[in-house]
């Protein structure tokens, strides 16, 4: 068996982390400052960089039967949990009406589709055009900055987030593991930390720069400005993502951690902790509580429950509808078979 690399591994588990505290502290980015700061700052990197190392592992897209595995992988629970998202809202929201619409993802099951999308772009970018790194990043953020203009390519198949985020996964692919040392030594590590202070305070001080900008899902027409200038803010974005996710990067451990083999489940506690934060959007229990004197118990609570997502025995009763196989939940059953022998 491959060994795997641990740096990854503990990269994909902090991102995953960070994704699960960002969504959490979603419901107080309104009424407080500096939760809002915060969390626009974790949204410079956060899924930037998870889609940038999903490109980094997308190395055999061309292998026959390659595809048809990822549809599996991802299609198929794309379409079995916008249906129990679909149930889940109906009753967590009191709709009057159940509308199932497989066209229009719910919340973060918009990754999904978009990953499936990346994968099949590589070939337009790598196996017909045949772009050298330069050209096929220039083409891919020319698509990003253009989708903008066309006001129907929103949220719909997830196609803005699709070509607005396609250039993190293809910088990801022409990438090498070796490029990620030049991350790991001190001067990045000093740069990044004050890199990631600036844009912070940056955030902090310019309150009407929109988060939206960060989330790619919104054409140029839902903002304020003209579309050119509109243009220009995604491009400083663009600019913003690539610096962050490297910051990010220098700070990732590279040995073994406690968390480390957690890390690759992340697929599990994207698709799970959804269920538990719109229940608290929902609960009394939100409104009774100060963000920001609450920071370290979001941050308490968003590790727990990454933690617990991440593990053998969650991973094992959910890989059934999830991975649309028992292979983890067989091995679990067989060591316990064993144990009372």
């Amino acid at each position: 068996m491959k060994q795997r690399d641990s740096y990854f591994d503990n990269a994909k588990f902090i991102l995953i982390f960070f994704v699960v505290f960002g969504h959490l502290i979603r419901s107080y980015i309104e009424s407080d400052p500096f939760v809002l700061s915060l969390y626009k700052t974790i949204y410079t990197f956060h899924m930037p960089a998870f889609i940038l190392v999903a490109g980094l592992f997308a190395k055999g897209f061309y292998k026959e039967g390659y595809i048809g595995k990822l549809a599996k992988k991802l299609i198929l629970p794309y379409i079995l949990f916008q249906l129990i998202y679909t149930i889940y809202y109906y009753f967590l929201y009191d709709k009057s009406s159940f509308e199932l619409n497989p066209l229009n993802p719910h919340w973060s099951l918009w990754f999904l589709i978009s990953l499936f999308c990346w994968n099949v772009l590589l070939y337009v970018f790598i196996k017909w055009f045949k772009f050298k790194p330069a050209m096929g990043l220039t083409a891919a953020i020319a698509l990003g900055l253009l989708v903008g203009f066309v006001d129907e390519v929103t949220n719909y198949l997830s196609l803005s987030r699709t070509f607005v985020f396609f250039p993190f996964f293809l910088l990801g692919y022409y990438m090498k593991k070796e490029h990620f040392e030049y991350f790991k030594t001190s001067k990045a590590r000093i740069s990044a930390g004050i890199i990631i202070l600036l844009v912070f305070l940056g955030m902090y001080f310019v309150p009407e720069f929109s988060d939206k900008w960060l989330l790619g899902s919104k054409p140029y027409g839902d903002f304020e400005w003209n579309d050119v200038i509109s243009m220009g803010v995604r491009a400083f974005v663009y600019a913003l993502n690539f610096v962050m996710i490297f910051s990010f990067y220098a700070f990732v451990p590279s040995k073994e951690q406690f968390f480390t083999s957690w890390g690759r489940n992340t697929l599990y506690v994207y698709l799970l902790h959804g269920f538990i934060i719109r229940l608290f959007r929902v609960s009394d229990i939100k409104d009774s509580i100060n963000p920001t004197a609450s920071l370290l118990l979001f941050l308490a609570v968003s590790l727990i429950l990454t933690i617990i997502f991440s593990t053998k025995l969650l991973t094992s009763i959910t890989q059934p509808i999830i991975e649309l196989k028992s292979t983890k939940l067989q091995k679990l059953l067989s060591k316990r078979e064993m144990k009372t022998r």
